[in-house]
């Protein structure tokens, strides 16, 4: 460990891989989490907002003295104000009204001008992708990331992320589980783990709300019922990012899945997951269960993406005032009832081809 660094941004990546013993023992598979929180920004964005801003240093689009601006849920802006303020540049976040204050505080300590909007349809201007694109077309000194469109994005997973799960793994990796919030980290890792091995199935995971699951199963973006706390997570329009992926499953899994699932890891593993990351455990764990030895398989080595800090989730998923308003319960199945209900649920599984 004789690792030296010149600034923050040259920690980014290198994260370990750590087995959920608890699941693991429960489903007989293996079942891995790449620790994204341990970036210096505490999520997998990180990874992102670097390889964005030095392709765009290297091309000569983000000259000295400019602005980087980009509309986020909240941890790109995280990873894009350490990235900036590492390489000398300044930021401005445009971000939507209701996502965590841990978020919002973050940015902020880290030195960028945060821009509160309110939350709208995608559809409507003052949509925060919207109104930050806005900015830079109206400003020439102002630098737009466009994590949605913006090829770095998934660049930095199939360069760097990927390689390292298949080394991490020793090449013995079966299912890949994710989320996609741009698309980057699912379209990226699944991309380079095909360009391996075809045979490594991918999992795309919707949280209530979303239409990811329906126009991979449909071809339209058709919201599942229902709504979801989690943030950034979910997309309804096909992005560049999101292209890159090859996805063979698709599943959609409630929030209150997510719930006793992240209680469970916190109380037997010590892990405390975001709510993005506790997604995709869930998901890991249903998959374990549709393809490992409980459905009669063979046992499977299964890996996703701890996505951020779980602390920044502290005043929605560990919050059971919160919850309550949400009509949650935490005691409301146990992790031995969620299994038993993930046997019996077969059809949620949805086979899909997408490889665009």
């Amino acid at each position: 460990m004789n690792k030296t660094a010149n600034n923050l941004a040259e920690l980014i990546g290198d994260t370990p891989l750590v087995k959920i013993a608890s699941l693991s023992q429960l489903t007989g598979c293996d079942i891995y989490v790449k620790c994204e929180f341990l970036n210096p920004g505490g999520s997998v964005k990180d990874r992102a907002a670097l390889q964005m801003v030095t392709d765009a240093i290297d091309s000569g689009k983000l000259k000295p003295g400019m602005t980087i601006v980009e509309g986020t849920a909240g941890n790109t802006g995280i990873g894009l104000a350490i990235v900036a303020k590492s390489l000398g540049y300044d930021l401005e976040v445009v971000m939507p009204k209701g996502q965590t204050k841990e978020k919002e505080q973050m940015i902020e300590l880290h030195g960028a001008k945060l821009h509160l909007v309110d939350a709208v349809p995608f559809s409507n201007p003052a949509h925060f992708y919207h109104t930050a694109r806005t900015m830079a077309e109206n400003n020439p000194k102002y630098w737009w990331a466009d994590q949605f469109e913006n090829l770095s994005n998934s660049k930095a997973h199939f360069t760097y992320t990927g390689p390292e799960i298949y080394q991490q793994t020793q090449k013995d990796i079966d299912v890949f589980v994710s989320v996609a919030g741009t698309g980057g980290t699912l379209g990226g890792i699944s991309k380079y783990l095909k360009s391996q091995n075809t045979d490594i199935k991918t999992v795309a995971v919707d949280p209530d709300g979303s239409g990811i699951l329906n126009y991979l199963a449909q071809g339209k973006h058709i919201a599942s019922e229902g709504g979801s706390f989690t943030e950034g997570i979910g997309i309804m329009r096909l992005v560049e990012n999101f292209k890159q992926a090859k996805i063979d499953y698709a599943v959609n899994l409630p929030d209150q899945d997510i719930v006793t699932v992240a209680n469970y890891v916190r109380k037997h593993d010590a892990l405390v997951l975001g709510s993005s990351s506790a997604l995709n455990v869930t998901a890991a764990l249903f998959s374990a269960i549709q393809f490992g030895p409980t459905n009669g398989g063979e046992k499977q080595t299964i890996v996703t993406i701890a996505c951020d800090l779980g602390e920044r989730s502290i005043s929605k998923l560990y919050n059971e005032e919160f919850l309550a308003s949400k009509n949650i319960d935490i005691n409301k199945q146990s992790i031995e009832q969620l299994i038993e209900k993930y046997l019996a649920n077969t059809e949620s599984l949805k086979k899909v081809d997408f490889s665009a």
